[in-house]
């Protein structure tokens, strides 16, 4: 068979958003030509391989006020340049994941009967989901319980994909703080997170008593808090391309509650502190961090009522020793590991891969 079928993958602004959809590309590039629709002046050109041929539109985020609605119809205008594209590339089948991009794509696919597939990454559908997730020719899940919100969808529970560094084991990189306290990995997103930052900043000379080791991901567009007293175990970046071989090889994780987030979590058996984003489309990431902090994986804090007391109370009681048979142990940190490795995991990548291959044409 030639390689004459044209997948369009559009998937844009997050990280939560583009690194599935990155997964998806991966696997299936070599049965499919991948072209890749964006949006102007998001994270897609930093992370979108050039091959993948990006083309972006200018489509800005929906602000709440008065012209809110003119908005909404001036992104689902953009059909039409997405129906050009779509022919000029001859396209296929169209596999997207989510966010403003995705309306005007799903609607230009179905004017065309070109197949399209979105993943819902988040245990509450997003927007698109649902209300186009029905145009769909199916719409696969993160998460089983997803199901139950979405009763007018084809839907099929693949989990989500992770970037190919989290399924090898990496080791840690060298400019982590060496010794032999127990290692954190704070972060927000691939955005960051100011909330997160701020009470990480409070509680520093804390930590550093205790003897944690600390690497603190601040993301790009948090660089008010850059300059802080200098630490020797104490590690700040904006961004960094090895978050797999700092999450599998750290004792502990601190963080937004994203899809992303969560799958990587399940994928690495880390335990972790999560801090949702209490300003997300219908709670979704409160609603992704119960998941783990059901099973007893994970402990919630709510943004709006954290104080550095309270933060540092539950680090201490997380870590705190306790003696068995001579040998000393984090008892809690322990039973929320062992929580975590009895959380089933999928393969994912293998069952996208699967279905999206149903689409393929002979020539």
């Amino acid at each position: 068979m030639s390689k004459k079928n044209n997948l369009l993958i559009a998937a844009s602004g997050t990280g939560g958003h583009i690194f599935p959809a990155l997964a998806v590309s991966k696997e299936v590039e070599d049965e499919w030509n991948i072209h890749w629709l964006g949006v102007h002046q998001r994270l897609d050109v930093n992370f979108i391989p050039k091959k993948y041929n990006l083309r972006t539109l200018n489509i800005k985020t929906p602000r709440k006020n008065i012209f809110l609605f003119c908005q909404y119809i001036k992104i689902l205008l953009s059909t039409f340049q997405i129906i050009r594209i779509l022919k000029e590339k001859k396209i296929n089948l169209v596999f997207t994941t989510g966010g403003y991009i995705s309306a005007p794509t799903i609607v230009a696919s179905k004017l065309l009967r070109i197949p399209v597939i979105i993943h819902e990454s988040n245990l509450i559908p997003g927007m698109v989901t649902k209300y186009f997730g029905f145009l769909c020719n199916y719409v696969f899940l993160g998460f089983k319980k997803t199901n139950s919100y979405l009763k007018n969808c084809k839907t099929i529970f693949t989990g989500t994909p992770l970037r190919e560094q989290f399924y090898k084991s990496n080791l840690l990189p060298e400019w982590v703080p060496k010794g032999k306290g127990p290692l954190l990995i704070v972060m927000g997103g691939s955005q960051g997170a100011k909330a997160i930052n701020q009470i990480l900043f409070e509680s520093l000379e804390f930590l550093m008593k205790k003897q944690f080791r600390i690497v603190h991901i601040i993301g790009e567009c948090n660089q008010e808090f850059f300059h802080v007293k200098n630490f020797k175990n104490y590690v700040q970046k904006k961004f960094t391309n090895e978050i797999a071989a700092l999450i599998q090889n750290c004792d502990l994780v601190i963080s937004r509650s994203g899809a992303g987030t969560i799958n990587e979590l399940i994928e690495t058996q880390k335990p972790s502190i999560l801090i949702p984003f209490p300003y997300s489309k219908n709670n979704h990431q409160e609603k992704n961090a119960m998941i783990l902090a059901e099973i007893g994986g994970s402990v919630l804090m709510n943004q709006n009522k954290i104080s550095k007391e309270g933060f540092e109370e539950t680090l201490e009681r997380i870590f705190k020793i306790k003696s068995n048979n001579g040998v000393n142990q984090y008892k809690i940190l322990d039973l929320m590991r062992k929580n975590m490795e009895n959380n089933n995991k999928i393969k994912s990548k293998i069952e996208i891969k699967k279905f999206i291959n149903y689409f393929l044409k002979e020539f």
